[in-house]
């Protein structure tokens, strides 16, 4: 993970962010300005560094692991298996796979732990690192070995990848819950902040949860290095996707970051490589409170606030068509001096 490291560079440049903030004014001054378009244009235009950035064969991948910690009682009886709502993407009965096939996304499903076997399927990955975490309340929740599995993978899934643009999300039964404590221990804040779903969760449920997690971060409270909170706590989808950040970013590809999950990962990573978050962008596809919290420790915000309540990575299969304009705001509109060359050059 250190060559990975010193291969991810950060995207200040000044000279070409002018360029490209030039660049837009000229269409604004013949369009009229574009608000927020611009500015995520400018972001694009630094991450590739490029004055015209495109995008191609764009991924939408869902990371789905089963985490120990459920033994103790912290979903609900509601809550859908793993494996089901894996095979629900996989069958197109999931808004996202929908979302994704339209606007062009190859959505693909990778299991890196799911406790259930799985059938072979076209767009389902198998890379499992064990069938499921431990429970991080009695122990770790993986070996530092299975945590640096993990990261292999997902570094070899970035690595193989033909396009330039990575969406993630995490999929499986505790995984919020999972996240919330790897992030609570990375920025060390209250587990609280990163599990109220909003002002009508239950009392009951909160108290619960609280009461669980704050156990395992007892178990856990002299953890600290970033890859030993990651195994303390899980999970495998968490693991996997840090090592996809890293290579990513490392190529300059574009990263959007989708769910708890996601920003637990790209918290590990950026602790590994602090520039791997100028390649990041954030997209939520529910409203819980605690995606607040995960947001306010990058100082970002997501792209689009549609007041879904749906599976991680339903919006970056929304935000997806926004950034493709926005880049198009670069690379397909031509400049006023081209134009009137071309008229020119018509008339003679």
């Amino acid at each position: 993970m250190s060559d990975q490291q010193s291969l991810i560079t950060p995207t200040a440049n000044d000279e070409l962010e002018s360029s490209l903030r030039e660049r837009i004014a000229k269409r604004a001054a013949i369009a009229g300005a574009l608000g927020e378009l611009e500015p995520l244009a400018i972001r694009l235009g630094l991450v590739q560094n490029s004055l015209t950035p495109r995008f191609r064969d764009p991924v939408l991948a869902l990371f789905a692991a089963d985490h120990g910690i459920v033994v103790d009682g912290i979903g609900e009886p509601s809550d859908r298996a793993t494996k089901d709502s894996v095979m629900l993407g996989l069958q197109n009965r999931l808004p996202v796979s929908a979302f994704a096939r339209l606007h062009g996304l190859a959505f693909t499903m990778v299991d890196c732990g799911v406790a259930e076997e799985l059938q072979p399927h076209p767009r389902l990955l198998a890379r499992k690192i064990a069938h499921g975490t431990r429970n991080s309340r009695v122990g770790a929740a993986m070996s530092l070995e299975h945590a640096q599995a993990g990261v292999r993978v997902g570094m070899e899934f970035a690595d193989t990848m033909s396009g330039n643009l990575l969406a993630c999300a995490g999929l499986g039964q505790g995984s919020t819950e999972s996240a919330a404590l790897v992030l609570a221990s990375l920025a060390d804040r209250p587990v609280r902040d990163f599990i109220i779903s909003g002002a009508d969760m239950r009392q009951d449920r909160l108290n619960r949860l609280q009461n669980t997690l704050q156990t395992a971060q007892a178990r856990h409270r002299d953890t600290t290095d970033p890859m030993e909170v990651l195994a303390a706590y899980g999970g495998f989808e968490t693991a996997v996707m840090v090592g996809a950040m890293l290579v990513a970013a490392s190529k300059r590809h574009l990263i959007i970051v989708d769910g708890l999950a996601a920003c637990a990962a790209l918290k590990i990573a950026s602790a590994i490589a602090p520039p791997v978050t100028d390649y990041a962008m954030f997209c939520r596809s529910n409203s819980h409170r605690g995606l607040d919290e995960a947001l306010s420790l990058f100082h970002a915000s997501a792209l689009l606030e549609l007041g879904m309540e749906a599976v991680d990575g339903t919006g970056s299969s929304l935000a997806w068509p926004l950034i493709r304009s926005a880049a198009a705001l670069l690379t397909d509109i031509q400049d006023g001096e081209t134009n009137q060359a071309g008229a020119a050059a018509a008339a003679a």
